[in-house]
């Protein structure tokens, strides 16, 4: 998690999980271990935190929307969009440029008959 304060420099939290593959060991992160993580990050920076989150399945549980909820006072989270045009920088504000069309494939119905 890359954490920004104004006038600060920005840090980086994390946590660390070991994959030892014993039988019903968890192999990633879950919402339980995101929430620890967001609890310490709190304790560390010594104040609200304010998260950008993707649409990753973890950050949409339902442990997680009642922390989230629970948690108003210090902690607010946006979610990004599934997909946003304007924030993918090889589309020009989302529109179709003449250099994307001179770059993607044609669709099959667009193409000539060959010879």
């Amino acid at each position: 998690m890359t954490c920004y304060k104004p006038g600060e420099r920005s840090r980086l939290i994390y946590a660390i999980r070991e994959y030892r593959g014993r039988k019903g060991e968890p192999k990633g992160f879950g919402w339980r271990d995101l929430r620890d993580l967001l609890v310490r990050a709190r304790i560390q920076l010594g104040g609200p935190i304010v998260l950008v989150w993707d649409n990753v399945r973890l950050h949409l549980t339902a442990g997680m929307r009642e922390f989230i909820a629970a948690n108003a006072a210090w902690l607010t989270v946006f979610h990004l969009p599934t997909y946003a045009p304007d924030l993918n920088p090889r589309r020009a504000s989302g529109r179709w440029s003449s250099a994307t069309l001179a770059t993607s494939p044609q669709p099959t119905w667009a193409r000539s008959p060959g010879p």
